[in-house]
């Protein structure tokens, strides 16, 4: 991995925010993009960085499927220790990036080197799979984690979430109607996107500042 970083927010923020992105879009998706310009707005300075497999589909010819999330953890604590932040990281992503962040937050929080986790849609199963659960080390997560999450999300929508074992430590925000990218369908919920992501960010922040007093 080339440690190319997307940053928004201000540089002397007092925490830092590193997403990696979903198994399928590039840390620069639409999606990505206002969730991390939403989160700076609120005070972060949030980094963005690549998978390896997913930078290469930026030069080679060919898209790379996305590989195991387990083996992406290495990948991942490469991208911390590069970002090398000086005050409180929480680290997350969205979908498959979240996962494997929820992999190796344990051992990091332990050692006292994140606050916590932001998973932004968290894959809980696949698509229309809902017996093939991606939940089991999220049953005994040590480390303070906030879950933002559709409601209608195909990984997991609400009803489906409410039968799992999570640890104690997991918060979830549920977005009305919010779909695996938080976005809700306005004729139906009355809100737009851009009202859901204003509630992530300040949901954020409030869960934050109780972390890091």
């Amino acid at each position: 991995m080339g440690e190319k970083f997307l940053f928004d927010g201000p540089n002397d923020a007092a925490v830092t925010i590193l997403l990696a992105h979903g198994a399928g879009a590039p840390m620069d998706s639409t999606s990505m993009t206002a969730t991390a310009k939403a989160l700076a707005d609120a005070g972060f300075r949030v980094a963005r960085f690549e998978f390896g497999y997913m930078a290469a589909r930026r030069t080679s010819e060919g898209r790379k499927p996305p590989p195991r999330a387990e083996t992406l953890k290495p990948e991942y604590e490469a991208a911390i220790a590069a970002l090398g932040a000086s005050g409180p990281l929480v680290i997350g992503g969205k979908s498959m990036g979240g996962r494997v962040a929820s992999m190796i937050a344990d051992d990091l929080h332990l050692d006292g080197k994140i606050a916590g986790l932001l998973c932004l849609g968290y894959p809980f199963h696949p698509p229309a799979k809902p017996e093939q659960l991606r939940t089991k080390h999220l049953a005994d997560l040590k480390t303070p984690t906030l879950i933002c999450q559709g409601t209608r999300d195909e990984f997991g929508t609400r009803e489906d979430v409410a039968g799992y074992a999570l640890s104690d430590t997991i918060e979830i925000l549920w977005l009305d109607d919010g779909d695996h990218d938080l976005k809700p369908r306005k004729s139906v919920s009355g809100f737009s996107a851009a009202d859901h992501l204003k509630t992530v960010a300040e949901t954020v922040r409030t869960w934050i500042d109780r972390l890091v007093r």
